[in-house]
């Protein structure tokens, strides 16, 4: 310190680039936060995904091949599972698709942490200069 109690440069130096890590280290706990707060609810609709898709696998399956087997009274049992097949396929499509749909409405960028880097970034530069 200076004599009239003035702080000397290097001080308030060490001062901003203090203030600067704990504002850092404050970042990336709340980019933490958010990025487990979108993993959450990523984790819903994924799960429910996976655990439709297995149920529906084995129930289907099972009604999918009756149903062969009756339409394989009428035509060729190969063309009975080639129509069945497809409807299966299609049916398929629009549960992914659905699916698919909801998990890029979640938006998985922490905003409020892109916010706050952004303004302490300029804090940071006014204090500098």
């Amino acid at each position: 310190m200076s004599i009239r109690g003035e702080r000397s440069l290097s001080e308030v130096l060490q001062d901003v680039v203090g203030n600067i890590q704990e504002i850092i280290r404050s970042e990336f706990q709340l980019a933490k936060a958010e990025i487990k707060d979108r993993v959450a609810k990523m984790r819903g609709p994924a799960a429910w995904m996976g655990v439709g898709s297995v149920i529906f696998l084995y129930g289907l399956g099972f009604i999918l091949l009756a149903i062969v087997y009756k339409l394989g009274t009428i035509m060729e049992p190969w063309l009975a599972a080639l129509l069945v097949g497809g409807a299966l396929a299609l049916f398929a499509a629009v549960i992914l698709i659905s699916a698919t749909s909801k998990l890029r409405r979640i938006d998985a960028v922490p905003q409020r942490t892109v916010k706050t880097m952004k303004e302490n970034m300029t804090w940071a530069k006014k204090q500098i200069k």
